[in-house]
């Protein structure tokens, strides 16, 4: 049963609203799943999935699902730089935009692990100094940084160059060895890459921020690649999210967007004014945690993702809701299941354990 609070009215609209929700890692890691999940109440969630439709689909990262589900065509990288860029109040135009956003390599004995911003602050008075560090060093290679936020960083190509790269979520809190920029022009890169980190070690911004004891910005993580693309797809009415590229997509396809509230008893009455619909939720809350390992807070915010979503959308699921995807995005396979009302009466469908599916 809902909280007294958060109880649903269903008889005061009556409403086809699809919903999907889109988490990241979702799932934790299959050979270690049993003891993260040990005694962890999940009747929504696991009755949810016992009685949906699932699909299994290779692992793709979370902007390869965004991009795909507004229909964006992949260049060599999915081009996510040309469409946030726009968002954040840049003109992409028609040249090429790589994002180069501002990261910490840690440098342990036998890796080089990168940490994304997300796990510190960096002020835009010291964004502004580092990048004009940046663009003095490599104006001679056609290189045009831009910061029009201090951690999305940006750098204009004159050229496009022949390479790819890994999207920064695939790459936090991994050795950045295994995954630099390939390509017939990927020595080019590393070498820029290798320069950035020189310029930046011992820059004074870092040597003020060390004596804080702030991680020091000591390199930059190229990605995203490409120029501004046609965004065609409207499968969806809404959009709710506060990740940059979901908003620029929903944006780019004239969809409306908002912020996702931080349950679903506040989004359904927000939704109720956009009538039918198909929404997508974007729900992220457990990416960092499973991004560096940190099973208690993982298993803090699944348990919140169960009490705010999971158990209210299941009961508003025989009303107010006619259809609930969850696409879960993992490491090693991307699972999408659908439920609709009439799939709640398979009762004898228990489902399997959530340990399988990581």
């Amino acid at each position: 049963m809902l909280p007294h609070h958060a109880v649903i009215d269903s008889s005061a609209w009556l409403l086809n609203m699809r919903c999907t929700l889109l988490i990241p890692n979702l799932f934790w890691p299959r050979e270690s799943a049993a003891s993260v999940l040990a005694g962890l109440a999940l009747p929504a969630l696991s009755r949810l999935i016992a009685r949906a439709r699932s699909e299994r689909f290779a692992a793709l990262s979370f902007e390869g699902w965004l991009c795909q589900a507004f229909e964006v065509e992949q260049q060599r990288d999915w081009p996510v730089a040309p469409l946030t860029l726009a968002l954040d109040g840049g003109e992409a135009g028609t040249d090429y935009w790589m994002r180069a956003d501002p990261v910490h390599l840690r440098v342990d004995r036998d890796s080089v692990v990168l940490l994304e911003n997300t796990l510190f602050d960096i002020t835009a008075s010291e964004t502004a100094l580092l990048v004009e560090t940046l663009n003095a060093h490599f104006a001679p290679d056609g290189l045009v940084f831009q910061a029009l936020a201090p951690k999305r960083w940006y750098v204009r190509i004159s050229q496009p160059p022949k390479l790819q790269t890994s999207v920064l979520s695939e790459v936090a809190g991994q050795d950045v060895r295994n995954h630099l920029p390939t390509g017939s022009d990927a020595g080019t890169w590393h070498r820029i890459f290798n320069e950035v980190q020189m310029l930046l070690h011992g820059h004074a911004v870092n040597d003020a921020r060390e004596a804080n004891g702030n991680p020091a910005v000591n390199s930059v993580w190229f990605w995203g690649g490409g120029t501004l693309p046609r965004v065609p797809g409207r499968h969806f009415g809404a959009v709710w999210s506060t990740d940059v590229l979901a908003q620029a997509l929903a944006t780019a396809a004239s969809v409306r967007a908002a912020s996702a509230p931080d349950r679903a008893a506040a989004w359904l009455d927000a939704a109720r004014a956009t009538g039918d619909a198909h929404h997508l939720i974007v729900l992220n809350e457990l990416a960092t945690s499973a991004t560096y390992e940190d099973a208690a807070t993982w298993r803090t915010g699944l348990e919140a993702l169960e009490a705010h979503w999971f158990a209210p959308l299941l009961e508003a699921l025989g009303s107010v809701v006619t259809s609930l995807s969850i696409v879960a995005i993992g490491p090693a396979a991307c699972w999408r299941f659908e439920v609709k009302r009439g799939d709640l009466m398979r009762f004898w469908r228990r489902g399997d354990a959530l340990t399988r599916y990581g």
